[in-house]
């Protein structure tokens, strides 16, 4: 009997023939669809062709619209809406961008990097002094094989360098030495191109002056190491080095210029050894330009002369002559010793061998009143009103006035006045100070007191730093003014006499057409080096503000030992020097400060309301004025004859 096969057996047999079966079905259908495809090639040949030629143009538009998505979002990330990089991204290797300070002026408060001390600027942003990046070139000896070669090698770039001096500093067994400040940057990089061992490069800056001369000896100068060693340099060294921002000065750089061109004119022409300028706000005290002549490249100032950086401004000290009886002519009317019809001596005052009296040429009436007085200049009637105010109130007066001490600004230079001490202040200096002779002020102090008669009577504080103006109408608060000094009427007074020395008196050449000008002439002997004046060496001055009848700026001119010319037939008083620059200044600055002159109908309207008399008339009920018979001074100055004592007196 046969065995029976296996379960097991029969179903692998029967999954082995459903596989062979699947394949077989598998390849019937591949050789039937090989016939259909063969049977359709026959009857259309080109039809393959077709359907890749559809396939290859839906491909391409799917590649096209793809690369332009990416164009797209390419041109709106890099011009239409790029986005800022951010820092992480650049900050390793982009230098920070200057920004420009928010508190500057246009043009004038972009910081550079790597720049310690702050630029300074005038009152409009314009450059004054800034400093620009530069390069030291050290060395460290101990790596230097050849010092000789060495040397040579950077002398081929730096033809300053003195090879000899560069051979012992590389010879030196030191590990630091300077071999060139203040290279260019290209010098630098011809240098690091040489591959020397031992040189290396040390960031640095240099101060320049991109105006040169302009206000030179205000600016002052740094040292090699950049710290101020004069003028605002100096006095404000601590801020420049510690607050980049820009250090903005009163100073108008247009009007300084147009100022020094006038001033060095007039220095020319009548071959002066020096001359000074100051024009100041009244209200505010800013100082708008300030000119001291002979002037240096501010550059330059280590081969500057002496007598180039001496401010005559601050530092100079003169004998103010007859611009000093604006004072005397304020305290009398302030201290109610004086009033304008009172009238006063011109006979000449004979103290022992000396003399006070006026030019020959002056051919005064005996008496004058008060503002003939001013208009004239006589000296002996300026002596005899100091008398009358007396030594206390004449010292006092010239102390709340500042004229004892040093004018509070920020320079450095600022000199002190040479002034008698109170126990030698005795009636003869009276009677010179009162004519401005007998003290030496600087020229800073005479514009101050000049601008305390055009603004009320304020006592201002001279300053270079720029104030903050919310207008063109100057209104300050009454805690920032200075002290009180002249009343408000006595100051009108006095610019109304003032607004008379240009109209009638001897400053007729400082008038300024449509400005209104008013001021005082000042002519005073200079005095020699060993002492005693020196004849027909005359300091000529002019003090003065304008317009006005609304005084905005005090403009001091002075020229030093001027010579006469056939213009002035000879003669070097202020009257013929100083008064014709002041008008020339006046002329030019003034429409740089916006103030324009008036028509001929309107000055004219407004010089009759500053129209004051020569000899005014006495008021009614006023019992006996000053004058012959009734004069205060007279028995001093008999007193003072009597003695015979030259001492003092000039």
């Amino acid at each position: 009997m046969a065995p029976k096969p296996s379960r097991k057996a029969d179903g692998k047999n029967s999954a082995h023939a459903a596989h062979k079966e699947k394949r077989r079905f598998i390849l019937l259908r591949g050789v039937e669809a090989y016939r259909r495809w063969r049977n359709d090639r026959k009857q259309n040949p080109f039809s393959w062709l077709e359907t890749s030629h559809n396939r290859l143009i839906y491909l391409g538009m799917g590649f096209l619209f793809l690369y332009g998505g990416v164009a797209l979002k390419a041109l709106f990330a890099t011009i239409l809406t790029p986005m800022a990089p951010l820092p992480n991204q650049v900050g390793a290797i982009i230098p920070d961008i200057p920004h420009p300070d928010p508190k500057a002026l246009a043009g004038s408060g972009f910081v550079l990097p790597n720049i310690q001390r702050a630029t300074i600027t005038d009152r409009n942003g314009q450059p004054l002094a800034l400093s620009l990046p530069v390069v030291q070139v050290y060395a460290n000896p101990m790596e230097i094989i050849e010092p000789e070669d060495v040397a040579k090698q950077l002398h081929s770039i730096l033809p300053n360098l003195n090879i000899p001096e560069t051979i012992r500093r590389l010879k030196q067994k030191k590990q630091f030495v300077y071999l060139a400040r203040n290279i260019a940057p290209v010098d630098e990089l011809a240098i690091n191109n040489l591959g020397i061992p031992g040189i290396y490069f040390e960031n640095g800056e240099q101060r320049h002056y991109p105006l040169g001369t302009l206000a030179a000896q205000i600016l002052g100068a740094v040292d090699i190491d950049n710290h101020g060693i004069a003028g605002v340099e100096k006095y404000f060294n601590q801020r420049l080095l510690s607050d980049r921002t820009p250090l903005r000065l009163s100073l108008d750089a247009r009007v300084q210029a147009a100022m020094r061109d006038e001033l060095n004119e007039a220095k020319t022409r009548f071959r002066a050894i020096g001359a000074s300028a100051i024009l100041m706000d009244v209200h505010t005290g800013e100082i708008i330009a300030m000119i001291s002549l002979p002037d240096y490249d501010a550059n330059d100032f280590a081969h500057a002369s002496d007598d180039a950086r001496f401010n005559r401004a601050v530092t100079g000290m003169y004998e103010p002559g007859s611009t000093f009886k604006l004072q005397t002519a304020a305290m009398a009317l302030q201290l109610g010793v004086a009033h304008p019809w009172d009238q006063f001596s011109t006979i000449p005052i004979k103290v022992g061998r000396f003399k006070i009296s006026d030019l020959k040429t002056d051919h005064f009436a005996p008496w004058l009143a008060l503002p003939s007085v001013m208009a004239f200049s006589s000296n002996p009637a300026s002596a005899h009103i100091a008398l009358d105010v007396g030594r206390e109130h004449q010292h006092d007066w010239l102390k709340n006035m500042g004229f004892l001490d040093r004018v509070p600004v920020e320079l450095p230079e600022a000199g002190r006045p040479i002034v008698p001490s109170l126990k030698n202040w005795g009636e003869t200096t009276v009677m010179t100070v009162g004519f401005g002779h007998g003290v030496a002020e600087s020229p800073l102090a005479i514009v101050r007191g000049t601008a305390t008669t055009g603004n009320g009577g304020y006592l201002v504080t001279p300053t270079l730093l720029a104030r903050e103006h919310l207008n063109d109408d100057v209104v300050m608060a009454e805690e920032e003014k200075g002290p009180h000094l002249i009343s408000t009427h006595n100051a009108d007074l006095l610019r109304r006499i003032l607004r008379l020395v240009v109209t009638k008196g001897i400053g007729k050449k400082a008038e300024s057409p449509g400005y209104l000008v008013g001021g005082k002439t000042g002519t005073a002997e200079k005095i020699g080096a060993h002492g005693g004046y020196l004849k027909h060496v005359n300091i000529t001055a002019f003090t003065g503000m304008f317009p006005m009848n609304a005084p905005r700026y005090a403009l001091y001119v002075m020229l030093d030992a001027p010579q006469g010319t056939a213009e002035t037939h000879g003669w070097t008083t202020a009257g013929w020097i100083a008064a014709p620059t002041f008008s020339k200044i006046v002329t030019r600055v003034a429409p740089m400060l916006g103030l324009f002159p008036a028509p001929p109908e309107k000055a004219q309207q407004l010089d009759d309301q500053l129209a004051l008399a020569l000899t005014p008339p006495v008021p009614p009920g006023v019992r006996r004025p000053l004058g012959p018979g009734n004069d205060p001074g007279a028995a001093a100055v008999n007193r003072l004859a009597a003695k015979h004592t030259p001492h003092h007196a000039h």
